[in-house]
């Protein structure tokens, strides 16, 4: 029987919290925050996290674009997070449009310091 609702190819996975911390420390993931920039003044960001708010993330993460992030490769994972996980979730469909392979979403940032991440001000 053929599934019509599931769509094939790449999708957004969840990642666990203490998994994106060990990765973003190894090296093995890069963590976006796509929050705007007046929550970053109030609640920090995660460690190592690029922020690129969601309202820049067709500019800043297209390989195309000639304002590509310097830091992005579509063949590098990359685990996105917001305040609660729902702009992340739009913003990891739009970066498996984009060509991102391995793409996580994260949820919040509360999620990443629950798990004993750290966070920068």
């Amino acid at each position: 029987m053929l599934n019509f609702l599931r769509p094939s190819g790449p999708r957004v996975a969840p990642i666990a919290a203490q998994e994106a911390i060990a990765k973003a420390a190894a090296g093995e993931i890069t963590l976006i925050d796509v929050r705007d920039g007046n929550e970053l003044k109030m609640t920090g960001h995660a460690s190592g996290a690029i922020h690129i708010p969601l309202a820049a993330l067709r500019m800043k993460a297209d390989p195309a674009s000639p304002e590509f992030h310097p830091d992005l490769s579509v063949d590098k994972p990359v685990a996105i997070y917001c305040a609660s996980g729902a702009r992340s979730q739009m913003a990891a469909q739009m970066l498996l449009q984009m060509g991102f392979k391995d793409v996580y979403n994260l949820g919040g940032l509360h999620h990443w310091q629950m798990a004993g991440g750290t966070v920068t001000h």
